[in-house]
């Protein structure tokens, strides 16, 4: 059996969209994927669905366990055949000890890819606003390793004093104040502007300003906390102007993403893009179903409750003629849109968003004793006797797709809304799988802001004594985020 290959790959910071095209790819076609604890768990939704995941984390800010099993586990992955991930934050070779890994790999004659990521030093300091360098203020900028080596090594701080550039110091918090009066001492302006940022380019994102002086104070009496990016120097000045991402529409908000796991990548890069974190967690799972096409010619109308509906229908469709002059309904403008995909504008649409009112709708284009396709899910309620016997039409319903169920260990639930302050509900299932994973432990819910795609939906939390905060006037996902943005609530950062 031939051996792996590595690939030594950065996953930038904080935001996951500043993860490369070229990771995405390599995470897609891992066969394993070792990880520390500065990578976002959204970064790790690009791993293929088989793909090992090998956690080194919480132990020490080093990237978990000593380096040397870390370099034993990549060695032993790719000596199994397994195509490897070694995944960090930021970049591998700022602080990142790739070195010592590809150096492992070369000893071992194991093939390896270097895969750049966005380091922090820069990337966090621009989400805040802060250039690294700008004409006029600064010719250079600097980055050090803010704790002490293995050895009780520092950086050079006497040097570090003389430069005229920006200074950037990385896992520096608990150092803080040795790094401001150690500059201070050996030459350093006292009154030289100061920022730490805390979880840069995350919706938690918090920067706290002040001088070499008193820069350790505020950020004691403001309980700053690691992770978190120091830089000192004039550039700082240039914040209150520059600064963007905190005016973003979701700044501030984590927003618990529960829809299926065919759909949830969709709406979570929309959180991120204005400016919320968005965190995954699917409850239910959707699986298209194996079935004989009808003859469409014993039917008068087709009707569509739903774009999942529309998919597993056209999925087994290889000409469209088969329709013939068919009439086709639809409900829900995502279900407008997936049929619309396919060349067709339906006969007639509902403003209602209910399979009842599209029911009575198709009797208007059809007549008495006619058959009429369902086309619909397997838990869907929809009850042919009963439509067939109020509108004296054939109801009749194709079921061309699952929805199920997907049942989390609560405790892992648990976490998930505790980092959240708004959780998401786009259909009355998920949130049915949320409760049963949670023991319908409603004091888990208690602060935490609810939102709900539309009023059936909203009756079924309801039903379990919860309230409804957020509920959208478009029944899209798209009109959930709309409410979800004009929605004020006091966050914590």
């Amino acid at each position: 059996m031939s051996n792996g290959k590595v690939y030594i790959a950065g996953a930038g910071c904080g935001d996951p969209g500043l993860i490369t095209v070229k990771l995405k790819k390599a995470l897609e076609n891992a066969d394993c994927i070792v990880y520390d604890r500065l990578v976002g768990s959204a970064v790790l939704n690009y791993a293929g669905k088989n793909a090992e995941l090998v956690y080194f984390g919480k132990e020490n800010t080093e990237g978990g366990l000593i380096q040397e099993e870390i370099n034993r586990i990549l060695v032993k992955k790719a000596k199994e055949g397994k195509n490897t991930v070694r995944l960090k934050g930021g970049d591998p070779f700022v602080f990142g000890r790739g070195g010592e890994e590809i150096l492992e790999l070369v000893n071992e004659g194991i093939e390896f890819e270097l895969i750049p990521g966005i380091t922090s030093a820069v990337a966090v300091p621009e989400y805040a606003g802060i250039p690294v360098s700008h004409r006029g203020i600064n010719t250079s900028f600097h980055i050090f390793t803010g704790h002490t080596q293995k050895d009780g090594s520092w950086p050079n701080l006497e040097a570090a004093a003389r430069l005229e550039g920006t200074l950037i110091f990385l896992m520096g918090v608990k150092n803080l104040g040795r790094i401001s009066q150690e500059l201070i001492k050996y030459g350093k302006d006292k009154g030289t502007p100061a920022a730490v940022i805390e979880k840069g380019s995350t919706a938690k994102q918090r920067v706290t300003q002040g001088t070499l002086q008193d820069i350790e104070k505020i950020c004691i009496e403001r309980n700053v906390e690691s992770p978190a990016v120091i830089i000192i120097g004039e550039v700082v000045k240039l914040r209150e102007k520059m600064k963007w991402f905190e005016e973003k529409e979701f700044f501030g908000k984590t927003v618990l993403v529960t829809r299926n796991q065919e759909q949830v990548h969709s709406l979570s890069e929309k959180i991120n893009e204005a400016g919320g974190s968005a965190l995954e967690l699917p409850f239910i799972n959707i699986r298209y179903n194996d079935f004989e096409l009808p003859d469409f010619k014993d039917y008068k109308a087709v009707l569509f409750n739903s774009a999942n509906a529309v998919r597993g229908l056209f999925a087994g469709i290889k000409d469209l003629r088969i329709l013939g002059d068919i009439k086709i309904g639809a409900v829900g403008i995502k279900t407008l849109e997936e049929i619309e995909k396919n060349k067709i504008i339906p006969d007639f649409f509902p403003k209602e968003y209910k399979i009842e009112k599209l029911a009575e709708i198709a009797v208007e284009f059809t007549g008495e004793n006619d058959r009429i396709l369902v086309v619909t899910s397997d838990i869907s309620p929809f009850d042919e006797s009963a439509y067939s016997e109020k509108h004296s039409r054939t109801f009749q319903a194709l079921k061309v797709y699952n929805t199920e169920k997907i049942i989390r260990d609560k405790t892992e639930v648990e976490d998930y809304i505790n980092k959240s302050d708004i959780l998401t509900f786009l259909s009355s299932s998920t949130f049915e799988a949320f409760m049963e994973s949670i023991k319908s432990d409603k004091k888990l819910l208690e602060g935490k802001v609810i939102a709900s795609i539309g009023p059936v939906t909203s009756d079924t939390i309801r039903k379990y004594g919860v309230n409804v905060d957020i509920e959208a006037k478009s029944y899209t996902a798209e009109g959930l985020l709309d409410m979800i943005g004009k929605f004020e609530i006091p966050f914590k950062n």
